[in-house]
């Protein structure tokens, strides 16, 4: 007999507010009975650790109770700073269990930035094993995850109690907080078992997205309804040949990923069995599309914002062009014009969205608040949430994503406000003025661009320096440019259009070309290692000291380099010889190194992709 899981009851298209949901669909609820119907499957799978749901259950009781010991009641939010492990998932959980709210932590941002997160969260705990690598707010205390508890039951609670607070870019230059309820979460797994997105019975699913990334949540609160999670830690996650072999020795049915990690993962996964791909985060090009739809592969494309807890409409991908479907069950769709009122069918409009997903809004910000949750004018008492995209009906009523109405940017699967990176350049005392720019350093390879005027003397170099102390990787342009002044347009704003491409790094004049150029060696690798810098940057030249970051280089650009340089020299080489480089000549070495240890294994791929589950 197919084993198949508790779902969520039907609810009512009208069901705006997550009060009216169900209290036995509340996640920890639907954990429980999970755990109960099957203790001994397995929960959690993780660097080598495994749980059952018996275990997650215990461990996850165990550290509520050391919450509610160290003061943590209804309500409250505790930061979570942890590595990717299974303690990750028993801290997430337990900070549930005691009625509280989550603040994610990634230990992969820099310090000040989480120093600023803490404090405007107003933590109440910190959950971390590595508490000394945060400048902490006075007087916030922190337990370990395996701190001892007595075990408790879950806190008492309502659907409007807060489940988590998950920053997203600012573009005032501060992050700001996006809180979202239990309910909102519940109303999420409802909507997507009812849409047919999740399976009937237990899937596995690979844990991919940041847990600072939105997408997160619907990832890792799978294990509520009973699905098995593997948690992938950063090196499987940023390496596509490790990934692929997790997805096969796991048996990973469900994988949530960008479309641009899709681009690295296709070839590794090429003849093995293909889990069901979500794919959201950024727009499906049109490639991308076609590409999936013609080999038949199980795929999703998922839509939503923050706000609205993760995802608000979905469609499989299949047929002629991109799009992104329907509304979730229950969730409303609305294109309006500047003054609330329906566009015409087929016309442009912003797109609002009604319904159980809409988030409490932004901590400690009323005013921006008001300005993205408003009122609706189609239901009394219904708030809706300006999502600030631009979008139109195609055919069928299906939702056809059309751009943005601000400077807000989708990159790398990354929301970005373009404004908050130029808050950052302003804030470095050589800088008169700044603005930043999304260009195309080669097809489907899009970067950000930053331009300063300076007030004193200042290089490229130490403008994106000092930003990496301050904005998470994703946030740091590819490039600065120092320019003497900025176009204009006629009202005297910033011609951000007008602004020149980046140049590529000065050619080296005659005499110095030779010296300049990398040393090949008799084996010929320096000028193999050089060459595929050269194809993935888009530059005619690169020279031994060059900075791979520098240059323009990002997460996505080193696995190409990683990844081509394995199909050509054959070595085992990972993502962190390239990271670690402090240039493209001690890159080289550490290539040299691999080539003398060995060959590449290849991982063991031997599922078939017949479409079987």
């Amino acid at each position: 007999m197919t084993d198949t899981l508790d779902t969520a009851p039907v609810l009512a298209p009208s069901a705006a507010d997550p009060q009216r949901l169900d209290p036995a669909q509340d996640p920890v609820a639907r954990f429980l009975r999970a755990a109960a119907a099957a203790p001994a499957r397995t929960a959690v799978q993780a660097a080598g650790t495994s749980l059952s749901f018996a275990e997650l259950d215990h461990r996850t009781a165990v550290l509520a109770g050391a919450l509610r010991a160290h003061g943590i009641r209804r309500g409250d939010r505790v930061g979570v700073h942890l590595p990717r492990t299974a303690e990750l998932v028993v801290a997430l959980l337990a900070v549930w269990r005691a009625g509280a709210a989550y603040v994610p932590l990634d230990p992969a941002y820099p310090a000040p930035r989480l120093a600023l997160m803490a404090e405007d969260a107003a933590l109440a705990l910190l959950i971390s094993t590595d508490a000394a690598a945060l400048a902490l707010p006075p007087g916030l205390r922190t337990i370990r995850p395996d701190a001892a508890g007595t075990p408790t039951d879950p806190a008492p609670g309502t659907p409007h109690d807060p489940a988590y607070v998950i920053y997203t870019s600012g573009s005032t230059g501060t992050p700001k907080g996006v809180e979202v309820c239990r309910g909102n979460v519940a109303a999420l797994l409802a909507g997507l078992e009812r849409s047919g997105a999740y399976r009937a019975e237990p899937a596995v699913v690979g844990w991919n997205a940041s847990v600072s990334f939105d997408a997160s949540v619907q990832q890792w609160a799978r294990v509520c309804r009973g699905d098995t999670l593997v948690v992938l830690d950063d090196a499987e996650r940023l390496d596509p040949e490790r990934l692929a072999a997790v997805i096969a020795r796991h048996g990973v049915t469900d994988l949530d990923l960008t479309p641009s990690h899709w681009e690295l993962l296709r070839e590794p996964l090429a003849g093995a069995r293909t889990p069901r791909l979500f794919m959201g985060g950024e727009p499906v090009p049109e490639r991308t599309w076609k590409e999936i739809d013609a080999a038949g592969l199980d795929a999703l494309n998922l839509y939503g914002p923050t706000e609205c807890t993760v995802d608000s409409t979905t469609t499989r991908i299949s047929g002629p062009g991109p799009h992104i479907g329907a509304p979730l069950p229950g969730v409303g769709a609305h294109l309006l014009d500047e003054h609330l009122r329906p566009v015409a069918p087929g016309a442009t409009g912003e797109l609002y969205l009604t319904g159980p997903g809409i988030a409490h809004g932004y901590v400690r910000r009323p005013g921006q608040t008001a300005g993205r949750f408003v009122a609706s004018p189609f239901t009394p008492g219904e708030r809706m949430y300006r999502t600030g995209d631009q979008a139109r009906r195609g055919p069928g009523g299906l939702l056809e994503y059309a751009g943005r109405v601000d400077r807000q940017v989708k990159l790398r699967g990354y929301r970005i406000e373009l404004g908050e990176i130029e808050h950052a350049l302003a804030r470095h005392p050589a800088v008169a003025e700044a603005a930043v720019k999304v260009y195309e350093a080669a097809p489907g390879d899009r970067r950000l661009a930053g331009y300063v005027t300076a007030a004193s003397p200042v290089t490229p170099g130490e403008l994106l320096e000092d930003l990496r102390g301050r904005l998470p990787a994703h946030l740091v342009p590819a490039t600065v440019t120092v320019l003497p002044a900025f176009p204009l347009t006629p009202n005297g704003k910033t011609d951000h259009a007008a602004l020149p491409v980046p140049a590529a790094p000065a050619e080296p004049d005659a005499p110095a070309a030779a010296s300049a150029a990398p040393a090949p060696g008799a084996d010929g690798v320096g000028e193999q290692v050089a060459g595929v810098w050269r194809t993935v940057l888009g530059l005619d030249t690169v020279r031994p000291d060059d900075s791979f970051l520098d240059l323009g280089g990002h997460s996505l650009a080193a696995l190409r380099v990683v990844h081509m340089l394995r199909r050509k020299l054959g070595v085992e080489l990972q993502l962190r010889h390239l990271l670690d480089a402090e240039d493209l000549a001690a890159f080289t070495e550490a290539v040299r190194r691999a080539t003398l240890a060995g060959t590449a294994p290849r991982p063991a791929l031997v599922a078939r992709r017949d479409g079987t589950r």
